[in-house]
């Protein structure tokens, strides 16, 4: 059987250390952003995920997070007291509230993408289709399991 050097003990934290450092880089980058409106990573973290999931539901934010309604609780709150997202009746189930960026959200999340692009897109221009494809292959596995 081939010997899967990437498979060692040493490699793996190795890779888990690479994803947080580029988590934590990542997500630093539109710092200056969010602090002028008083948000930390958890509202940015909150974003990205109605960003990306129009109409998302609460019970879904929170599976998708992996975190207790409690925990979501404050952050949402500020995202709505400052006009950011909005929550309605849900389209499939009126009990759900669903949430939904404003066109104050959707600019704040661009000057966020802004901040954040360029890191991205350094990396991207330096890699191959062929590596650019792969990483995003291991990525999907990774959050998947």
């Amino acid at each position: 059987m081939k010997d899967l050097l990437y498979l060692r003990e040493k490699s793996l934290k190795e890779i888990i250390e690479l994803i947080f450092q580029a988590y934590i880089d990542s997500y630093s980058d539109p710092h200056e952003v969010l602090k002028k409106n008083s948000f930390g990573r958890a509202h940015h973290r909150l974003l990205c995920i109605i960003e990306g999931n129009p109409n998302i539901s609460i019970a879904d934010i929170l599976r998708k997070l992996k975190i207790t309604k409690q925990s979501l609780s404050r952050v949402l709150q500020d995202l709505i007291k400052k006009n950011i997202i909005s929550q309605k009746k849900g389209t499939k189930d009126g009990r759900q509230r669903e949430l939904v960026l404003t066109e104050k959200g959707i600019k704040l999340c661009d000057e966020i993408f802004i901040k954040q692009k360029k890191r991205i897109i350094n990396a991207l221009k330096n890699s191959s289709s062929d590596e650019v494809s792969n990483f995003k292959s291991i990525m999907q596995k990774i959050i998947h399991g």
